[in-house]
């Protein structure tokens, strides 16, 4: 049997890939088990600058499978276990990139939203269904897209169930950026190679420091910051040695 989630390395950029092309990478119970154990590989290897969030085939994620809701899929534990591993995707040091073509529904937009910067291509289609189902939001859905989009746009979203394409998902901020179709990988390429080429200590910990200033008040934060309570990053002083090595 194909495993459901695929995870490869190429240099420094890590690639978690949902390998259920068939049925639009829909979401199962078996499907998280395999990704919390990609995500939690990937948040032990201090080599890795980035992640990117991909599916296989013609879509990024279609949503939690409907066959296996009915077969009680996503019940009890199993719906706590699947939400605290899109909050351990949230919560990976390094920075995260969401690829998006295709299906990006309901339990599939609420992964992504697990991610920083999400990249969609302009006909992606981008979506809460949950109403359409009569089913509510359990990962993440009510806090993390009005955090994207504002609580009236999130709303208008939910209570409509209206699917969007990438280019108005980039216009309302619910995705940072849609590109042309066949653009998409080369645009996750280039991104991927910018966040690379800076310091990823440093980038690990501009990450939780956004992650904190989500949590304080403005003065807090801004405290919080000057306090430098973790730490410096370890490759300043190289980084900063090369570079006046190559200004002389």
């Amino acid at each position: 049997m194909e495993p459901l989630v695929l995870l490869t390395e190429v240099e420094s950029v890590a690639t978690i890939t949902l390998n259920n092309p068939r049925k639009l990478n829909a979401l199962t119970a078996q499907t998280f088990e395999e990704l919390r154990a990609a995500i939690d590989t990937v948040a032990g290897q201090g080599n890795i600058a980035c992640v990117v969030l991909t599916g296989a085939g013609r879509s990024f994620s279609a949503g939690h499978s409907l066959d296996a809701l009915a077969d009680g899929d996503g019940e009890g534990d199993a719906r706590y276990h699947e939400a605290e591993t899109i909050d351990a995707l949230e919560s990976l040091p390094m920075p995260t990139v969401a690829a998006i073509r295709g299906h990006c529904l309901t339990g599939g937009l609420e992964l992504a939203l697990g991610c920083d910067i999400l990249l969609a291509t302009e006909t992606a289609s981008l979506g809460d269904t949950h109403g359409q189902w009569g089913l509510v939001p359990v990962w993440g859905m009510s806090v993390r897209l009005p955090e994207r989009v504002g609580y009236a746009r999130a709303k208008e979203l939910t209570f409509t169930g209206r699917r969007i394409s990438g280019i108005d998902a980039a216009a309302i901020g619910l995705v940072n950026r849609a590109v042309a179709d066949d653009e998409l990988d080369t645009a996750v390429a280039a991104l991927t190679a910018e966040i690379a080429a800076n310091s990823a200590g440093a980038n690990q910990i501009a990450k939780r420091l956004y992650a904190q200033s989500r949590t304080l008040d403005r003065s807090q934060a801004l405290s919080l910051e000057r306090d430098l309570p973790f730490g410096l990053p370890a490759d300043a002083a190289d980084r900063l040695a090369g570079s006046l090595h190559r200004k002389k």
